[in-house]
């Protein structure tokens, strides 16, 4: 039997870091228009990044960490094993 490899924005630990992202910015008490400005992005960018359509590299996560007021570690999974 073959096994597709699943793309990795579909991945449960993925989808898991959007959950938290989501979370951390409500938490913040930010908006996404809020966040978009303070990053200099539009509002489409933040939808695509909490929605997953668009992928986050480390140092975009970095950029939403300190905005937020946490550690990169949050968005992260605790145990891959």
């Amino acid at each position: 039997m073959e096994h597709k490899k699943r793309s990795a924005t579909h991945r449960p630990e993925y989808q898991e870091l959007l959950k938290r992202l989501r979370r951390a910015r409500k938490d913040a008490g930010l908006t996404q228009v809020e966040v978009a400005e303070a990053l200099g992005r539009p509002q489409s960018y933040l939808t695509k990044c909490e929605h997953g359509e668009r992928r986050i590299d480390p140092i975009e996560l970095q950029e939403f960490a300190l905005l937020y007021g946490k550690p990169i570690s949050y968005f992260l999974p605790r145990d891959l094993g």
